[in-house]
């Protein structure tokens, strides 16, 4: 383990139950520090646009989205996105996450007018929009193929993809948390097809529902496995896409469908928390990002996890809408945010969404 040769499965799942803590996140801290610059730590402007909240899928963890025809379902207006990027731009953001459900009732063209909306006005604003799951649906409903969605969203100013709804990418979990939702190799060959049209994305994994630890290890190997095929094209093409980061956090359970149904399922703390970050951070040797949590974990654990695998400590986030919906709300300022990083020792410095450093 010293020189960090790749885990199996196996032994990842042997050094997450006997290993000690202090063990564990000591390894992870020293393969961060050798993946990226060990005197910094990075952080990234941005805001959390939900573009709707209808969606026809309703996974039984989500307490954010509502059914088409709900009194409270809403879809947003140029005007309201221009008032939500505007504060964005005057804080010194970057960059827009920009996500929704599964709209029944949203032409392609709107979504493509929507992206050349925010490009016509914010013309150096990265766009880091739409989940596996939405474009596996684009897919389906508009009756074209993964490559030509993600071809025609990209011309329309699409920058990369968020790696929502991976949730547990094994299909006996995901058909018992999110049946509605695209399946683990579709999931996989959006990101796949990406990448090959030289769109990059992040990845992540929702845990501690009803998922096994060898599951989420599975969840792992997928990742892994699909970024080797990846690097292995940037070999002889480096504009081909990549995993730029991994970020992993619990399941917030709230008022949810999935916590009501199953009353047994057991809260995951900081101290699990962290420990599978840890655990990423060794196991995920080809993805050269692990991003923090704070948003679920609060301030603090977001702080130590940067002592414990991570290298960034993510987004400052000035809007979150469907973790709050589940009851877990935390918020930082942006000098909160970088205290956190240097009461640490550690430089604080705002990236991009390609992990390029910002002056």
């Amino acid at each position: 383990m010293s020189d960090f040769q790749r885990l199996t499965c196996e032994e990842a799942l042997e050094l997450y139950e006997n290993s000690s803590f202090h063990d564990l996140t000591g390894r992870a801290a020293e393969r961060a520090n050798q993946l990226s610059d060990p005197g910094i730590r990075t952080y990234v402007i941005e805001r959390n646009i939900n573009y709707t909240n209808v969606c026809s899928c309703r996974c039984s963890f989500c307490a954010f989205s509502v059914s088409p025809g709900d009194p409270k379902a809403f879809v947003l207006t140029d005007e309201q996105l221009v008032e939500k990027i505007e504060p964005l731009i005057a804080l010194g953001g970057t960059q827009i996450l920009l996500q929704g459900g599964l709209h029944p009732d949203l032409s392609f063209n709107w979504y493509e007018e929507f992206l050349g909306k925010i490009k016509q006005r914010f013309g150096n604003l990265h766009i880091h929009a739409f989940s596996p799951p939405e474009i596996n649906f684009f897919a389906k409903k508009f009756k074209m193929s993964l490559s030509e969605i993600l071809d025609r969203l990209r011309q329309a100013g699409l920058d990369t993809i968020p790696g929502g709804g991976g949730e547990i990418l094994v299909d006996r979990v995901r058909k018992l948390v999110s049946p509605g939702k695209c399946s683990t190799e579709q999931w996989l060959e959006v990101m796949r097809q990406a990448h090959r049209l030289g769109i990059s994305t992040t990845a992540t994994m929702m845990f501690g529902h009803l998922e096994t630890l060898p599951e989420r290890l599975e969840h792992l190997d997928r990742l892994r496995r699909l970024q080797d095929e990846s690097l292995q094209h940037r070999e002889t093409d480096p504009a081909f896409g990549q995993f730029t980061a991994f970020t992993c956090w619990p399941f917030q359970a709230g008022s949810t469908r999935l916590a009501r149904s199953n009353p047994n399922i057991r809260h995951v703390g900081a101290f699990e928390q962290l420990k599978m970050t840890a655990l990423a951070r060794l196991f995920l040797d080809n993805i050269p990002n692990i991003q923090a949590s704070w948003v679920t974990q609060g301030p603090k654990i977001g702080q130590l996890s940067l002592l414990t695998g991570c290298n960034d400590l993510g987004s400052l986030m000035i809007e979150e809408n469907v973790v709050s919906a589940a009851g877990t709300t935390f918020r930082l300022q942006l000098d909160q945010l970088r205290r956190l990083i240097s009461n640490l020792g550690f430089q604080p410095i705002q990236r991009d969404c390609y992990y390029n450093l910002l002056p």
